[in-house]
C-alpha cells in the first residue's frame, strides 16, 4: 500500500480526516493557534517592554557613574561632623592621574542662568559647565553645527551648544550658528543645537538647557575651584565598583574626612541600576515563558486528545486497512501526519497573527526620537516556537499511534 507523506492522496485522506468533524478540529486547532500566539506575544511584548524603559535612557553609557559630595557625619582631625565637603578640580586632576580603568570622565558646574538674544530673552535656564568627556557619557542628537573640544577648552573660547528648544525661542526660524547669547551678561558663541533622544537626565532635559565649557564657566561666572559633582565611565570589561575605594581614598586623601565616613563622598553606580533592569526583565520573560508554555501545552493536551478520538472512530478502518496488506508503519505515519497538520497550520497561523499585534503596537509606541522598542518576534524565535510545538504535537500524536498497532484486523472489523 502506497503511504507517505509525500504521496498526493495521502494528504488528501488527511484534510478528509480532519474535515470529518469540522468543530472538535476547528477547536483543536484554536487551542495550538492561541498557544502559539501567547507564546510568541508574550516573548516579543517582554523585549518590547524593556525597548521601552531603555529608551528613557537612550544617549546614557550603560557603565557610568556619578559621583557626589555631602556632609561629614564623623568628626575627624579637629573637624566637627556636618561639614559641607567639596569636590575640586583638583581632585578630578588627581582621580585622573592615580585611579586605573577610568574610561571618560567630567567635572559638571550647575547654575541657573538668564539667557537672551537681542530683544528675545529666557529666563531660569539650566546651564552646565562641563568637559569635552561629558558628551562620551550622555551622547546628545547635534541637530546643528558642532559640540565644543579640546581646543575650546585649551583656548578658553567663550562657546556655547545650545538646546533645541531654547534654540526655537531665542532664534526662531533664524540659524542660530555663530551667533552670541548673553548669558547673565556674558556673551557666548553658539556653536551647536543639541537634544537628548532619552528622557532620563542629570538636571535639566538638554533640549532646554545651555552647555559651555567647564573650565571658562568658571571663570566668566568666578566660581573658584569647587564643581558640582563628577561623572565617570570605566574602561569595557570593569564596573565603577572596581574603581570606588581608590577612588575614596584619593578624594579623602585632601580632604578631613574619617576612612570610615560613607556620608561625606558617594558614588551612585548606574551601571548597577541597568543590570538591575536586565534582571527585573530576565524575570519577565522567564514569567512570559512560563505562561505561554502553559497555553502551548494546553494546546498540545488538545492535539492528543483529538488524536485519540480519531483513532478510536477509525477503529474499523484501520482494521480493514491492517487486513488487506497495510504495515503498522504505514498506519503510524497517518496518524501522526494528522496531528503534525493540524499543528504546523495552528502554529504558523498563531506566529503570523503574533508578529501582526507586534508590528502594530510597536508603529503605535515607536518614538521618532528615541527610536523603535523591538516589539517584535525574532525569526530564530519564532522557528525555535514552531520547532517545540511540532515535536510536542508529534509526542502528543504518538500513543495513539502507537495504540494502532496492537489492534487486531479481525477484532477490529467486528468493532461498532
Amino acid at each position: 500500500m502506497k503511504n507517505s507523506l509525500f504521496d498526493i492522496d495521502n494528504w488528501r485522506e488527511i484534510g478528509a480526516t480532519l474535515s470529518r468533524n469540522k468543530t472538535r478540529t476547528f477547536l483543536t486547532a484554536f487551542g495550538i493557534f492561541w498557544g502559539t500566539a501567547m507564546l510568541a506575544m508574550l516573548w516579543g511584548g517582554a523585549a518590547g517592554l524593556k525597548g521601552m524603559l531603555m529608551r528613557n535612557f537612550e544617549g546614557f553609557a550603560t557603565n557610568m557613574a556619578v559621583i557626589t559630595a555631602g556632609r561629614t557625619s564623623i568628626p575627624y582631625k579637629g573637624f566637627n561632623k556636618g561639614m559641607k565637603v567639596r569636590i575640586t578640580q583638583s581632585d578630578l586632576d588627581a582621580i585622573r592621574t592615580r585611579v586605573p580603568n577610568i574610561e571618560a570622565s567630567s567635572g559638571i558646574l550647575m547654575q541657573t542662568v538668564n539667557v537672551a538674544y537681542n530683544t528675545t530673552g529666557k529666563t531660569n535656564v539650566f546651564c552646565e559647565g562641563v568637559e569635552p568627556d561629558y558628551f562620551k557619557i550622555q551622547t546628545p542628537i547635534l541637530y546643528q553645527g558642532r559640540l565644543f573640544n579640546e581646543i575650546d577648552i585649551k583656548e578658553r573660547k567663550k562657546v556655547s551648544a545650545i538646546g533645541r528648544n531654547l534654540a526655537r525661542e531665542l532664534f526662531g526660524n533664524d540659524d542660530p550658528i555663530g551667533k552670541f547669547i548673553s548669558i547673565n551678561g556674558i556673551y557666548f558663541q553658539v556653536t551647536g543645537v543639541i537634544g537628548q533622544s532619552g528622557e532620563f537626565s542629570i538636571g535639566d532635559k538638554m533640549d532646554d538647557s545651555v552647555f559651555l565649557p567647564e573650565n571658562v564657566m568658571r571663570s566668566a561666572f568666578a566660581l573658584g575651584t569647587n564643581v558640582d559633582f563628577m561623572m565617570f565611565t570605566v574602561d569595557p570589561g570593569h564596573d565603577p565598583d572596581e574603581v570606588k575605594p581608590m577612588l575614596m581614598r584619593v578624594i579623602r586623601s585632601s580632604h578631613p574626612i574619617h576612612p570610615d565616613d560613607e556620608t561625606a563622598i558617594r558614588m551612585m553606580n548606574v551601571a548597577e541600576e541597568f543590570r538591575r533592569i536586565d534582571n527585573l526583565f530576565l524575570g519577565v520573560s522567564l514569567l512570559a515563558l512560563f505562561v505561554g508554555a502553559g497555553t502551548l501545552i494546553a494546546g498540545i493536551i488538545g492535539v492528543g486528545n483529538i488524536m485519540w478520538i480519531i483513532v478510536k472512530e477509525r477503529t474499523q478502518e484501520i482494521g480493514i486497512r491492517r487486513a488487506i496488506g497495510a504495515k503498522p508503519r504505514d498506519i503510524i505515519i497517518q496518524v501522526l501526519s494528522e496531528g503534525v497538520v493540524l499543528t504546523a497550520i495552528a502554529g504558523i497561523a498563531g506566529i503570523v497573527f503574533a508578529t501582526l499585534v507586534l508590528a502594530v503596537v510597536e508603529h503605535v509606541t515607536y518614538d521618532p526620537l528615541a527610536g523603535p522598542a523591538h516589539f517584535m518576534l525574532r525569526f530564530s524565535h519564532a522557528v525555535w516556537i514552531m520547532a517545540v510545538f511540532l515535536i510536542l504535537g508529534t509526542a502528543a500524536g504518538l500513543i495513539p499511534s502507537l495504540k494502532t498497532m496492537k489492534i487486531k484486523p479481525i477484532e477490529a472489523m467486528r468493532d461498532k
